[in-house]
Parts: C-alpha cells; structure tokens; sequence
C-alpha cells in the first residue's frame, strides 16, 4: 500500500534540508511547471519513498551512496498524465490489462467509472473492479456509477443502483465521486433517485460527473446544472464547451477511439480566449487496439497541441486541472514537493515523445515498452464468468420483422450512425416488403439490428434497422457489449447469420464475434461480465484488428465501427436507440414504433 503523506512527511522534509538521502534524482531537466505555466532549465528532482521532496536547481545534497541519479539532459521533466474519465471495459480488457497497456503512454492516473459491470453484476461488479484497481503500480480512483438503468422506463439493466449502493461506495478508499448522471432528463425534473445518488454524493464531499447529451442549451441545461453535476463530456459544439464552463462546469474534452470532440470545442480556448484552467482532457472509451496501436493520453494532448494549443497549457489540461477537479492536487497533477512521484522524461514536447515514465519513484516504462513485470489478475468469480443468459437457441425468424398486411413497401424509423461521434440520426427510409417481411436496402445502406436480451434469458428479441455501416456482404456481427444496459446488439444483413453469431456468444459467454456467409471470421472472447477479455491487451488488440479487417472486408468503412455498434442501445444520447423495450426517442424520452404508420 502506498504510504500517505503524512507519514513520510518527516523524510521528505529531511531530503530537501540534506539531511536524508533520496531514493531517486532527476538532473538537468526542463521542468514543466504547470502551476505557474513555466518551463524551467536545468532543473534537479529529488524523490524519496515515492513523492517529490525537492524541485530546484542542486540537488547534490539529496545524493547518498544508495540514490539512482538520471541525467535527464536537457529533456522535459513532465507530469504524469491522467485520464479524468474512462471506462476501463470499453478497452476489451481488465483493470490490470489496462494499466499495463496505457502505462508506457505516459498515463499514470485514472479516474474510471465501471458502470459497463454494474449494469451487469450491479454494486458486486463495481467492487471488483474497486479492489483490482487498489492494487495497481498506477493510480487508479473509481467513481461510483450512478444511472443503472441509464433510462429508467425505457431498458431493464441486469442490476440496478440505488441511493443506498451509493451511500455504502463512498466509504470505500478508492472511491472519488460519482460517475456520469447520465438521466439528465430525471435530474432536470426532480427525479428522487438522481437527487438521492447526488446528495449522498456531495454529503460525502466528493464530486460528481456529469453527462448532459443534448443539444438543447434551455430550461433543461439550467435545470440539470442546477442539480449538481459539475463536468460534462458529452460536447461536441464549440458553443457546448463555453456554456459549461460559464455555468461554473469543468468542460471535459474526449478523444477516444471513435468520438472525436476535442478539435471543434477546444476552440473556447485557441479562439473565443477562455480560461483553459476550466478545460480537462479524457478519452472516455479506447479499445485495446487503439490503446496498443496509438496511444492513450499522450494521443489526446498530442492532438489538442495540433489543434492549437500550447504544449505547457495542453499538459495542464491532462494533469493539474483534472486532480483539482478531483480534489487531488495535494497528491497528482504536477511535479512539486509531496505529490506521488508521476513523471515523464520527455525528448519532444511538441509531439509528446516519452522516453521513461515513472510512477511513484519507479521507473515502469521506458522506450514505449514496460520496465516492469505486472502480474496478471487472479481467477475472478464464478458469477462475473456466466452472464450471458439467452433462454433459448435462436433461429433466423427472430432476426425477421414483417410489414402490415397487404403493404409492398414501408416508411420506417431507422437509427443513423454518426461517424467519429456519440449521437445518432433518426432517419426515415422506405424499405422494401418481400413475402410480408420487411428487409433492409443496401442502396440506402440500411441493415437490420437486432437487440437480445442477455441478462434473464427470457429469449426476447427487439428488431429494427440502422444505417451507416455499409455492409454489401450476407453478414452479422453480435456483441455483448451493448452500452448501458448490456444486452446484445446484433448488426447485420442476414437473419441467419445473425442467429448464429448470437449463438455463438451464448456459448461462449460473450464477446465479439463476426459471421460471413455462415461462417465465423473474428472472435473476441470476453467472459467477464460478457465485457472484457481476461488474457493479456496484446491479445486481444491483435484479435480486435481480425473483427475490424472482417467488417471492413464485407463493406465497413466506418472509424471505429466496433465501437459505434456498440453504443446504438444507448438511450441516453440523442438520437434514436434500440434497447429492450424497443426504439427510443431519446430527444423526447418515449419509446416509438419502427414503422411511422403503424
């Protein structure tokens, strides 16, 4: 267990007067200073039972016959990066896999909100993840999921969370706040249960996340502001980032594998001159092979220092803004005395090249490979192995919808793929009826899309259409991960081969799997809970690239369309979703028909 400060503060206090010695010394660095926004030459870092205890120009006096001495060189002495909200599932893989993958990018705190597993195992999946996190070489802090269901009325979740759950979390060490309020109509309207998980919150003096997805800046914007959430990642509109921040709100800018929201709303800084101490930066959700492949928060400051912005003001917004926000400044966040010893020797600030990472005053990466050995998580409980619960095999007349009778053709309600972006369209089509059954119309690039329910194995199949995917092939794909409620989504253009790729899951548990012409062409197992892989991130990276070249392969053109596929059931986000309840309109918050008239 990492030691508080106040009981090393005695040893840090002796370090920096020259009276003890230091475990480590960092020479002759540029110091990014991102409280005063300085870099500062030729600097000596001193680290002793893994905080800093001295930052100035000599620390000769800290060397004893037993300290490691690193010559920086002239390199940048930056803080280690932090991630102010992610979701550890949506890399494919467990708390341990994730760190071992993010750390070599320089990540060394994140801030994780695992309501992927409570909608699942409900308060027992959160404490899993909890206690995984607590062991790690890195900071991880959890915050407490807070909307399970995400749309009470509109889907049934495998679990539910409770004022109480809530209560109990905030005693738990790791926790530091409350996950994404992603009921924003329930907060606008007094809901009691997002008031209580928000009360109990604040009762217990940590913060709580916010997750506004509309575009409407009105009465409801003001309403859910004034209930308490105090962040948002949910903008995508330049004009999004400036009301947050101006109703007291911390905008928090994502780049993850698929949305892309940072370039349009960063420019509240590069041109309308906000206060970037108001502006975060997080990836909310990065599969494995984006974390293997390109990077992880490093990709993200990269990205806004291309968009514009100063490489010191940049790293500010990764490290310094997002521990104060969490009320952590004291412990993360920058390279000064009594903070954890998180530090990235880098060669160029610019393009962020890191050359060693280290995480409380031990070298854990260097070179863009790990430096230590991080041993991989034990068995996990039977439960969170056997979630996936179909009731019954399924055939291809599941996967079928028909038409009114005596009707050829049909106006239909179809949800539309935004590409790089959370929210959807709700398209209309007219699609063709064949032997009374309505088929999708790859002219229009409209497929069929299934949701099936995992959680009770009741054997309940909703079925409706989606465009955007592009699929010029007889295929399927059916995934287990189906944000936030977490039954299966099944995208394709054959009912047959969406039975089997459902199938296919049901036997093994859960995962990712892509059928062609009857035939498997990638699999991703993920068993626990139906949402991640329990082998190591290489693996499942390598596993991920075989899905993505199979969809691209039966037409896919899409970014990261994994990922969209995965979030269609999400009915907090405009527009148009499928949960288990059926279509929803999530702008109005009511469930509507698949055909327009009737």
């Amino acid at each position: 267990m990492f030691a508080p400060f106040e009981a090393v503060a005695s040893r840090l206090v002796d370090v920096a007067m020259g009276r003890g010695f230091a475990d480590l010394v960092v020479r002759r660095a540029r110091w990014v200073n991102v409280h005063s926004g300085e870099i500062i030459p030729d600097t000596d870092i001193a680290v002793v039972a893994g905080r800093f205890a001295y930052c100035g120009p000599d620390a000769s006096h800290t060397i004893g016959p037993d300290t490691e001495v690193v010559d920086a060189a002239g390199r940048y002495a930056v803080p280690g990066l932090c991630d102010a909200h992610m979701h550890v599932e949506s890399g494919m893989i467990t708390v341990t896999e994730f760190c071992r993958a993010v750390m070599p990018h320089g990540t060394t705190s994140m801030f994780i909100d695992p309501h992927e597993i409570a909608n699942v195992l409900g308060l027992p999946g959160v404490r899993l993840m909890h206690d995984e996190a607590a062991v790690q070489p890195v900071n991880v802090w959890v915050q407490m999921p807070s909307c399970v269901p995400s749309a009470p009325g509109l889907e049934e979740a495998g679990a539910r969370v409770t004022p109480d759950d809530v209560r109990e979390a905030m005693n738990w060490p790791q926790i530091i706040g409350l996950g994404e309020v992603m009921n924003f109509p329930g907060v606008a309207s007094n809901d009691p249960t997002m008031l209580g998980v928000i009360a109990e919150t604040r009762r217990a003096g940590r913060t709580v996340g916010g997750h506004y997805a509309s575009r409407d800046l009105g009465r409801a914007f003001h309403g859910y502001v004034a209930g308490g959430a105090e962040d948002d990642h949910e903008g995508t509109r330049a004009e999004d980032a400036v009301a947050r921040v101006r109703q007291g709100m911390k905008a928090m800018l994502r780049l993850g594998s698929a949305w892309y929201d940072v370039a349009e709303q960063i420019r509240a800084v590069t041109e309308f001159g906000l206060d970037p101490r108001n502006f975060i930066l997080c990836t909310d959700d990065c599969h494995s092979g984006t974390l293997v492949h390109e990077g992880h928060m490093d990709r993200v400051v990269r990205h806004a220092i291309a968009r514009g912005v100063k490489p010191v003001t940049a790293i500010q917004m990764a490290t310094l803004n997002t521990a104060e926000h969490f009320k952590l400044e004291r412990e993360i966040g920058s390279i000064t005395p009594g903070r954890r010893a998180d530090l990235l020797l880098v060669s160029d600030l610019p393009t962020l090249v890191i050359d060693e990472v280290y995480a409380r005053g031990v070298r854990v990466a260097a070179g863009g490979r790990l430096a230590i050995e991080v041993p991989a998580h034990g068995a996990y409980p039977a439960a969170a192995l056997d979630t996936v619960r179909l009731g019954r095999p399924l055939v291809a007349g599941d996967f079928t919808l028909r038409a009114p009778d005596g009707r050829n053709q049909v106006e239909a309600r179809v949800i539309g793929v935004v590409e790089n972006q959370a929210p959807t369209r709700s398209l209309r089509r007219t699609l063709p009826v064949v032997d009374g059954e309505v088929s999708g119309d790859p002219a229009q690039d409209v497929c069929r899309i299934a949701l099936v329910e995992r959680h009770r194995g009741t054997g309940g199949v909703v079925n409706a259409f989606v465009s955007g995917f592009g699929y010029g092939a007889s295929c399927a794909m059916a995934s287990t991960v189906a944000h936030d409620s977490h039954h299966m989504i099944v995208v394709g253009t054959e009912p047959g081969d969406m039975a089997l790729a459902a199938n296919r899951l049901g036997e093994i548990g859960g995962g990712v799997v892509f059928f062609r012409n009857g035939v498997e062409q990638a699999l991703v197992e993920m068993p626990l809970a139906g949402l991640m892989s329990i082998e190591r991130a290489e693996v499942v990276a390598a596993k991920t690239e075989q899905l993505i070249a199979a969809m691209r392969d039966a037409g896919c053109t899409l970014n990261n369309a994994y990922m969209q596929h995965s979030l269609l059931a999400l009915a907090v986000i405009p527009a148009l979703r499928i949960t288990d309840r059926g279509l929803v309109d999530v702008e109005r918050f009511e469930s509507v028909p698949v055909f327009v008239d009737g």
